[in-house]
């Protein structure tokens, strides 16, 4: 786990529709959610409807929401950025999705499976780092998203953060053949 109060590498990655999104385009929201993420993945799909309405939700609370997908799209072609823009729209995202292609952001935040969230403060700072809820594809939870709403009902109403923090759990990102984190004592 990243340690809290680590403050938010930077990133300047394309979106869906090849616009740059970078860090700094997210100055005015209170909070920023990272998320990583990909199309294929069991658990990323499990909770990708419910993901899509608590961004709408959250965004006009001061939260912004972005989306990165790292995982190397030649072994994993429902990766690709084609198909990341498929996703968008059929989920109707109205967050960021952006294509890590370097795999640099990913190694940067010290993700390690998607989804993997990171919640961090209006000074970009880290204060969450967890699951979207108890759910998993098969275990018959419904997915709310509670532990990942209560740490941003925490941030934007001024409450006492969480100190428990349930780690993601879901695929491993998807490496290029020797562009694995050489430090996995984080993992």
């Amino acid at each position: 786990m990243s340690d809290l109060g680590a403050r938010a590498p930077d990133f300047r990655l394309p979106d869906v529709h090849g616009n740059e999104v970078c860090l700094n385009d997210f100055d005015r929201y209170k909070g920023l959610l990272v998320i990583f993420m990909c199309n294929h993945c069991p658990y990323v799909k499990h909770i990708r409807e419910v993901l899509a309405t608590f961004a709408r939700t959250n965004e006009s609370r001061g939260l912004a929401v972005v989306g990165i997908n790292s995982n190397d799209a030649s072994t994993h072609p429902a990766d690709s950025l084609a198909k990341m823009a498929e996703e968008v729209q059929i989920f109707s995202y109205t967050f960021p999705y952006l294509h890590d292609e370097t795999q640099k952001v990913a190694k940067a935040y010290r993700a390690v499976c998607t989804p993997d969230l990171f919640l961090y403060d209006q000074d970009r700072r880290l204060l969450y780092r967890g699951q979207f809820d108890d759910s998993r594809p098969g275990n018959d939870v419904d997915v709310t998203g509670k532990d990942i709403q209560s740490a941003v009902d925490s941030l934007l109403d001024g409450r006492d953060f969480p100190q428990h923090q349930t780690p993601s759990v879901g695929c491993n990102i998807k490496w290029k053949p020797g562009n694995e984190p050489h430090d996995t004592s984080y993992l």
